[in-house]
C-alpha cells in the first residue's frame, strides 16, 4: 500500500507549488497574450478558463491530499504548527472561491442585456468598479497570494516534520526554481495589462479606467 504520507506529500507539492501558483501567475500576466491586437481585441478568455481550471484543481488536490492523511491518522493533530499552517492555508484557499460569489454583476457594452449604442444598459459592479467589485478585488487577489505563500511554508514544515526526505526536497527545490524562473519571465515579457482594460480597453470614457472610478457612473 501507498504511504499515505507520501501521498499527502505529494498530492500538497502538485497543489500548491504546481497548480495553484501557475494559476495565479495566468491571472496575473496573461489577460492578453503576446501577440494578441489589443485593444483592437479584447475581452480574450482563455486566462479566465486557464485560471478557473488550474485553481479548482489545486484545491481538489489540495483537499485529497488533507483528506489522505486524516483517514490515516484518525485525527489532526492541531498542536502541530505544520498542520495548523496547512488549515489556514486551505481555510483561505475555500474564502477564495467563496469569495467569487461576491464578485458582482460584469456589465459593461458586451454585458448580458447591454446594447452598444445604450451606455445606460452597460451598468454592472465590475464595469462600473463599485465598492463592492473593488472589495472583492483586493481580498481575491491579496488573500490569493498570502494562501500561496503561507503554502510554501507549510511545505516546508511538512519536509522538516518528515525528516526532509531527500527526494522531496530535491523535487521541491527543482519546481520552485522552476516556478521563479517563470515568474522572472513572465514579468520581463507580459504586457501586465489589468483585467479591466483586458476586457474594455483603454478608453477613459469607461468608468474603471477614470481616476475615481466612483465619478459620473451614469454613462461612459
Amino acid at each position: 500500500m501507498q504511504n499515505p504520507f507520501l501521498l499527502h506529500a505529494g498530492l500538497m507539492i502538485i497543489a500548491w507549488l504546481v497548480l495553484l501558483p501557475s494559476g495565479a501567475m495566468i491571472a496575473r500576466f496573461c489577460k492578453v497574450t503576446r501577440h494578441q491586437d489589443w485593444p483592437r481585441v479584447l475581452d480574450n478568455q482563455l486566462w479566465w478558463w486557464l485560471h478557473r481550471v488550474l485553481q479548482y484543481c489545486g484545491i481538489a488536490t489540495a483537499s485529497a491530499g488533507l483528506a489522505i492523511v486524516w483517514y490515516a491518522t484518525g485525527r489532526l493533530d492541531i498542536q502541530v504548527l505544520h498542520v495548523q499552517v496547512g488549515v489556514a492555508v486551505l481555510a483561505l484557499a475555500f474564502l477564495q472561491i467563496a469569495s467569487t460569489w461576491l464578485r458582482g454583476s460584469k456589465g459593461g457594452p458586451t454585458g448580458s442585456g447591454a446594447e452598444r449604442d445604450q451606455p445606460l444598459t452597460w451598468r454592472g459592479d465590475h464595469y462600473d468598479m463599485t465598492p463592492r467589485r473593488r472589495m472583492f478585488e483586493f481580498w481575491h487577489k491579496k488573500f490569493g497570494w498570502l494562501s500561496i505563500l503561507l503554502a510554501l511554508l507549510a511545505v516546508f514544515l511538512g519536509l522538516q516534520l518528515y525528516g526532509w526526505p531527500r527526494s522531496l526536497c530535491i523535487a521541491c527545490m527543482a519546481i520552485i526554481l522552476l516556478q521563479a524562473g517563470n515568474l522572472t519571465w513572465l514579468m520581463r515579457t507580459s504586457r501586465r495589462i489589468s483585467t479591466y482594460q483586458a476586457l474594455w480597453g483603454p478608453d477613459p470614457r469607461h468608468p474603471g479606467n477614470r481616476k475615481d472610478p466612483g465619478q459620473n457612473q451614469a454613462g461612459p
